[in-house]
């Protein structure tokens, strides 16, 4: 009988609700006002070395939500005057070469010395979730564990221009964290390494002990953007192998044109497992630095990279404007076919989708 009481009266407050009763209020939920507040708490928690709001910062810029876009570039705008104070570091190399273990054992080696590492890794993305799939956290297990580094994947998105803004505004943004180091890894193939010798300092080329074939198949194009060759893998067992591979490089140098005004390029044994050679990459990279600084290249390349950048992202938003109307999209699709079916030149196509 109790229960069936309780159900009445249940049933009789679903019948005054019916009836017109007002039903008890629901709690509303405010939606977050002033959001240039937020910012700025995320800014000041960037430029006080939060690695929490660093992520959270380089998330927003990020973001493909034209509202995140905004506020990002709104963040980005208040770092910017705390930012360009680090030493930029590119570093590619074949695969195997082992770029990874060579940047955990030097980047270890910088925060000994009381300075602040951020890594930059450029991964290829997954074509299904856009993210990263290199996954360098698992591969720097170490590193990431320190307190004085950051380690982030930096997903190109499918196009190499993803590169020169995600990375970039990242670069900006660990800049403003403090970071006195940026470390930029690139995959090691296609046109990638070009695009960051475009945004760092100096840049560094991994190889292998033992270039047999790969000196000889080595793109002359990619030793003439190095400013250091690395022999890695010189541990003990191949280290006489290894200072013959460095006399090979060096011996290649003197046909090439330096990657930087002012600079000879220097071929280096190292041995990331026994921690060989590690001090003089870090011995050569301040002494390119400073020498870079005194004969004013190094403020000269960095004006040069961000008017590059600036005009590469004009391209980008071109394309990305050209694209979005529907129109154009049907015209490329019929133009193509027209081309197919050698109706058209190419270039008559071109001349018809832009009259």
């Amino acid at each position: 009988m109790e229960r069936d009481n309780g159900s009445r009266r249940v049933m009789d407050g679903v019948n005054a609700a019916h009836d017109g009763m007002a039903p008890a209020p629901r709690k509303k939920f405010k939606k977050p006002e002033q959001k240039m507040l937020d910012i700025e708490e995320i800014a000041e928690g960037v430029k006080s070395g939060s690695r929490l709001h660093l992520g959270k910062a380089i998330t927003l810029l990020e973001s493909s939500n034209p509202s995140h876009k905004k506020d990002g570039q709104a963040l980005l705008n208040r770092l910017l005057p705390f930012t360009g104070k680090s030493l930029r570091i590119g570093i590619t190399g074949v695969p195997g070469a082992g770029k990874s273990t060579f940047i955990e054992t030097f980047g270890e080696m910088i925060t000994g010395l009381g300075l602040r590492v951020a890594v930059l890794a450029i991964d290829p993305s997954s074509s299904i979730t856009g993210g990263s799939i290199l996954g360098d956290k698992t591969r720097m297990e170490q590193l990431a564990k320190n307190p004085k580094a950051f380690i982030r994947p930096s997903p190109t998105a499918g196009t190499l221009g993803g590169v020169h803004k995600k990375t970039r505004e990242t670069m900006l943004l660990c800049e403003a964290a403090g970071y006195d180091i940026i470390l930029v890894e690139t995959v090691g193939v296609g046109q990638s390494e070009t695009l960051v010798r475009g945004m760092v300092d100096i840049f560094m080329l991994l190889v292998l002990t033992g270039a047999g074939d790969e000196l000889q198949g080595m793109k002359k194009g990619i030793l003439e953007l190095a400013d250091a060759i690395l022999v890695h893998k010189a541990d003990s067992g191949n280290l006489p192998l290894a200072e013959k591979t460095v006399r090979e490089y060096k011996g290649m140098l003197h046909f090439l044109q330096p990657a930087t005004e002012n600079w000879k390029t220097r071929a280096l044994a190292v041995s990331s497992l026994e921690n060989n050679g590690i001090q003089d990459v870090w011995d050569m990279a301040k002494e390119f630095e400073a020498t870079a600084k005194d004969n004013g290249i190094f403020n000269k390349r960095r004006q040069t990279q961000t008017k590059d950048w600036f005009r590469s992202m004009i391209t980008d938003e071109l394309y990305g404007r050209f694209f979005e109307d529907p129109d154009k999209r049907r015209m490329v699709k019929e133009l193509e076919q027209q081309i197919l079916d050698e109706e058209l030149t190419v270039a008559q196509a071109i001349h018809q989708l832009f009259e």
